[in-house]
């Protein structure tokens, strides 16, 4: 609890009042500073009639009057008092907040506040470029800042921090945070942590104060380590195994063509009859990515063909896929034990459930879901089929990006440089 009075602490007959902040701080300590006003009233007035009870009208008129004036100042003071970290509050506050109360804002002026800033990409999202270098920010990147300002909101608790506050420390311990407390993937924390700094750099080029260590501050995605894939093998076994019911086979239908066209399930369960064309001789698959907003152009190979022999599988939503793919792996013996994460779902604090990701050893059909069509795609067609060409269907803007998704490492392209060498002094024994 915080109150606020005023006091007349001058020898001169006509002087500015000073504003006295009084609270007591969570550690039951008491607190008083300070600070002076540009309020002017004469010593004669204070002293003998402001707190008295006159009958005289011109010094009952005099005395609202003041009160008014008062209460202005004191309500601003408190307000921001509020609104900021106990920690920060000191002579230097009061006195920056007295500077702005006779000094105010200009109303376009941004915010220093940290979800503020974030509220504010939010709102301009249909106005702001994108990384595609168009106008108007996705529907899952304003998720992402959406979840991201839900996320601060909660870490903050009655502080408020300012955009200036996210700094090293502070990045160490929001990742704590997001990971000890939430039980958060590793990979989905950094990534909330890259969100975040996007926000602090937005707010700087907006003349918004950030911290030196901004720029310090590590957000880079760690390379993909558990890939779930289905290789040929494992994608014959489901093409061939007897399926109970005609969903089930739908979403075989779905997942068939998934990997051997290698989109993601919101672009692939969104095909109709209109995405295929013929192109002089050449019959393709046409489509704009959402997630990207690429055209990509797929050729319909054999194996395509041979899936859309039957016709295009029917509509199905993306929920729905996810469910009936596990069972069609399972009844196909998809049923390695593997590691990987498993979504689940945990009871929070107020009566909340939220789903996490649990790693552990699972039977591989009870991992797949929607990611694995354009995973399984690219992995299988890498080494056999050019780079460039795979990633002009998937998608990627670059090799590294690609092989990131596909977990190569050093390993990997030593094995593919050895296999090239192989390769040629075969073809140099064949010419002998």
């Amino acid at each position: 609890m915080a109150s606020v009075n005023f006091l007349y602490r001058s020898t001169r007959q006509n002087a500015p009042l000073t504003l006295r902040l009084l609270f007591r701080d969570s550690n039951k300590v008491d607190h008083v500073i300070s600070g002076k006003t540009q309020y002017f009233v004469e010593a004669e007035y204070w002293k003998n009639f402001h707190n008295k009870n006159k009958k005289d009208a011109e010094i009952k008129k005099k005395q609202v009057q003041v009160n008014s004036d008062l209460l202005k100042i004191g309500n601003h003071i408190l307000e921001a008092f509020y609104k900021e970290n106990e920690n920060n509050i000191n002579k230097e506050w009061l006195k920056n907040q007295l500077y702005l109360f006779y000094n105010p804002k200009c109303i376009d002026a941004k915010s220093d506040l940290l979800v503020d800033a974030i509220e504010d990409i939010i709102n301009n999202a249909r106005t702001r470029r994108n990384a595609l270098g168009g106008i108007g920010l996705s529907k899952s990147r304003i998720n992402s800042y959406k979840s991201l300002n839900r996320i601060i909101k909660e870490y903050q608790d009655k502080r408020l921090f300012k955009v200036k506050d996210v700094d090293l420390g502070f990045s160490k311990s929001f990742l704590g945070y997001l990971i000890d407390k939430k039980g958060y993937q590793e990979s989905y924390a950094i990534k909330k942590l890259a969100d975040l700094k996007t926000v602090c750099f937005d707010a700087q080029s907006n003349g918004i104060e950030v911290s030196y260590q901004l720029k310090k501050i590590h957000s880079a995605k760690k390379t993909n380590e558990n890939i779930i894939y289905l290789n040929e093998s494992e994608l014959r076994k489901i093409d061939e195994v007897d399926l109970p019911s005609k969903s089930l086979d739908n979403a075989r239908k779905w997942l068939l063509l998934g990997c051997n066209i290698g989109q993601r399930a919101s672009d692939l369960l969104n095909l109709d009859e209109s995405n295929f064309v013929v192109r002089g001789e050449l019959h393709v698959i046409e489509l704009k990515q959402q997630k990207t907003g690429k055209n990509i152009t797929i050729p319909i190979l054999t194996k395509t063909q041979e899936v859309l022999n039957s016709g295009l599988p029917y509509k199905i939503s993306i929920q729905k896929f996810n469910e009936n793919v596990k069972q069609v792996c399972k009844l196909a013996g998809i049923d390695e034990v593997i590691y990987g994460g498993l979504i689940q779902s945990f009871n929070e604090e107020k009566g909340k459930s939220n789903n996490r990701k649990v790693l552990g050893n699972y039977h591989k059909w009870q991992l797949i879901s929607s990611h694995v069509c354009r995973r399984s795609f690219a992995t299988n067609l890498y080494g056999e089929l050019p780079t460039p060409l795979i990633m002009s269907i998937t998608g990627h803007s670059s090799e590294k990006m690609l092989l990131n998704y596909i977990g190569k490492k050093g390993l990997d392209y030593a094995q593919q440089i050895a296999d090239f060498y192989a390769l040629q002094e075969n073809r140099a024994s064949k010419q002998k």
